[in-house]
This record gives structure tokens, sequence and C-alpha cells, in this order.
């Protein structure tokens, strides 16, 4: 495997402006002055994107109540979004990164293993940005299942 880029704790995160669902411009720069869990996940509907996006759901609620809001980012486009969105009930914005650039900024695209080969994929990943835009936290390869209560554990919610 090659070297890729890996953001780490103090690094400046990468600025990006992405579509939401609805085809509407976020601008990371808006949640500015306050925590955010950017996550980087392979494609809405499959069995452990949707399973992590619902934990996300499921635990917004204490998420927020303790500062933290929450970003899904995938390559899929928003009308895909829009209908895992709305088929799931997901109350947080999921955002379309459709040719990948802001997932190979982050580290969250790149090689990885998949099933003994190396493919170019989308590596699931979570930051924790702080309300000064820096890298609090940088998880790369976080499992779908389990990680928002890993998550609540670490950040004691």
């Amino acid at each position: 495997m090659t070297e890729q880029k890996r953001l780490e704790p103090g690094d400046t995160a990468p600025a990006f402006t992405l579509p939401d669902a609805d085809g509407e411009p976020v601008p990371l720069a808006d949640y500015r002055g306050r925590h955010v869990l950017v996550y980087f996940y392979p494609a809405a509907g499959t069995p452990g994107c949707t399973k992590q996006a619902c934990d996300f759901r499921d635990n917004l609620r204490d998420l927020e109540g303790a500062g933290y809001a929450v970003l899904g980012i995938s390559p899929d486009k928003p009308d895909k979004l829009a209908r895992f969105r709305d088929a799931e009930g997901l109350t947080f914005p999921l955002l379309s990164d459709a040719d990948r650039s802001v997932m190979t900024e982050w580290g969250a695209f790149g090689e990885k293993q998949n099933y003994g080969r190396t493919v170019m994929g989308v590596i699931r990943s979570t930051f924790l940005v702080g309300p000064d835009g820096t890298i609090e936290r940088a998880m790369y390869n976080v499992r779908a299942t389990g990680h928002v209560a890993k998550l609540r554990r670490d950040l004691k919610i």
C-alpha cells in the first residue's frame, strides 16, 4: 500500500462545501464555534452504513445535548441520500462528495484492504472537529457497528 494523507489532532480541518440530500450547499464553516462529528461512509442504504447512520440518529439528542453536531458524508448523489434519509428517518445532514475530493483531502478515500485484496475505496472514518476548526480526534477504519457507542464512551456522553 502507498502512503496516503491522514489527519491528526491539531491539524486544521480541510474546508468544504458539499450539497446535502436536498442539493443545498452545506459549508463546514457554518459549524465554526461548535463541535462537529464528521463521519465518512461508503454507501447509503448498505447494511453497515444503515446501522451506523441509525446509531447516530438514535443518539443524536444526547450528542446535540452535549454540544456535538453530526455530518455524514458519502460519495452518493443527493437523490440517493434523500431516499436514504427518508427511508431511515435520519435527522442530521447527509452530504454528497460524488467526486471524492473531500474524502481524499481528509484521508478517508484511498487504498484499503477488502477481503485480503488492496482496493481503492471509502475508508470508514470519523473526525471530531473543535469549535476553532481544528481536528480534535481522527479515527480511521472504524467499525459500523458499535462505533457510536464507543464515541459516547470516549466523549463521556
